[in-house]
């Protein structure tokens, strides 16, 4: 096992590239299964969740060629109709993306439970129903077996806004004859990367980025090549690295269209950043100072379905709160044990009282002290987010279960070094 050792108090300072999209990464990675001639996807991160999800394809039969470390062409000239190794599932909660891509393909699926982050309940019945209306016959029993005699076009409404059961539902969609309208549909930036991908190998998926998709079933899909987008959720961790450290930052190809809601949540929280370009770049000064509701009340930040503010930034923007004058409450009401990481920072210092599952009440800042007994994190975002306290805490902190923070972040601590932290990676 490894661990990273911080010592904290060193404003960072510099310049830094976000990586692919993770969880763009993953459905377009689904999506190769869709066509039998050969895709080129470029920038694809080099993370755990992503090389799992490439074992998975090459189980099903598909084939990778390494054009260069982030440039994969993948080719699935045929699949097998086989179960899927559970072990393999039990890493990612992606497992279940390759459910629609496999029903359009080849008409079955013999799929394990999905694992993923330890956050609280991950329904998949989305998931299902949506299929199921595209003409599946799904059976649960300790997984899921999923076949079809040839999937139909429908009228699909999502019972909530899943990203991945929007996913989902596009890909199965993309081959099934006739047109079909997929109604709450989740508008995430990865959710419009896929719609954009299917588009380029000849699938036609209209009203992108709206909350309704319209899909023209084709008989067949060709081969394309397409670019991972950078990382938002990589960005938004390197704009509250840098307000925490007092640093200054430059972030290239920063993916801006994707940062609206981002910036209105943080401007609440005191930091700013301009525009130069395609970059980003956070100034040394910041007010870090909680903005108030009219009236001076508390604000509430919420995370909510995209272009709402992203749950995956909910963590991030906890550990930015404590070191912002003010009080400021959090309500995370997708996941039940999202919150449950802030007794670490209750332990470094932070004044943080957790209302409920879902909610917590920041007050800041305050003066966090390192850990040196060693943080561990439930699930990935938290571990960033428990990196970017021990960053501006004063002494040495220990971060452990690295593993699950590079589920989905790549080479996090070169890319730290390069700003001038002083961040380690040690055998633990």
């Amino acid at each position: 096992m490894e661990k990273f050792v911080i010592e904290g108090g060193r404003p960072l300072r510099g310049s830094v590239t976000p990586s692919g999209n993770k969880n763009s990464a993953l459905p377009l990675l689904a999506a190769c299964l869709l066509t039998d001639e050969p895709v080129t996807l470029r920038n694809v991160p080099q993370i755990d969740d992503v090389r799992t999800m490439r074992h998975l394809l090459t189980d099903l039969g598909a084939t990778f060629e390494d054009l260069d470390p982030h440039t994969w062409r993948i080719h699935a000239r045929e699949i097998r109709k086989a179960a899927l190794d559970p072990e393999l599932c039990k890493r990612i909660r992606a497992s279940i993306l390759l459910a629609g891509p496999m029903l359009a393909r080849v008409g079955q699926i013999e799929l394990p439970p999905p694992g993923g982050d330890v956050i609280g309940r991950r329904r998949v019945d989305t998931h299902l129903l949506a299929l199921e209306a595209l003409g599946a016959a799904v059976r649960v029993n300790n997984g899921f077996h999923m076949q079809t005699s040839g999937l139909r076009a429908a009228d699909v409404l999502l019972d909530e806004a899943s990203v991945t059961g929007t996913e989902n539902a596009v890909m199965a969609a993309a081959l099934a004859p006739g047109r079909s309208v997929i109604r709450n549909a989740a508008s995430e930036p990865h959710v419009q990367e896929l719609c954009h991908l299917i588009n380029a190998m000849g699938g036609h998926v209209e009203n992108i980025g709206s909350n309704m998709l319209i899909v023209e079933g084709v008989p067949k899909l060709h081969g394309g090549e397409f670019a991972v987008g950078p990382d938002y959720l990589e960005v938004a961790s390197f704009i509250g690295a840098a307000a925490v450290t007092g640093g200054e930052i430059r972030i290239r190809q920063a993916g801006l269209q994707y940062l609206d809601m981002i910036r209105l949540v943080f401007r609440r929280l005191g930091v700013q950043w301009t525009v130069d370009g395609d970059d980003l770049l956070v100034p040394a000064s910041q007010p870090l100072a909680i903005v108030p509701d009219l009236g001076n009340a508390i604000p509430e930040i919420t995370d909510l379905p995209w272009p709402g503010f992203p749950a995956d930034v909910m963590s991030i923007a906890i550990v930015v709160a404590t070191q912002a004058a003010g009080t400021a409450l959090f309500h995370e009401w997708m996941y039940e044990s999202r919150l449950f990481f802030v007794d670490r920072l209750i332990g470094m210092g932070a004044r943080i009282v957790l209302c409920d599952p879902h909610r917590c009440l920041v007050q800041g800042p305050a003066r966090l002290q390192a850990e040196a007994g060693g943080l561990a994190s439930p699930d990935i975002r938290a571990g960033m987010a428990l990196i970017i306290a021990a960053l501006c805490a004063r002494g040495q902190s220990v971060i452990r279960n690295i593993g699950q923070i590079e589920r989905g972040y790549e080479r996090i601590e070169e890319k730290l070094k390069g700003l001038g932290a002083a961040i380690e990676r040690v055998e633990d």
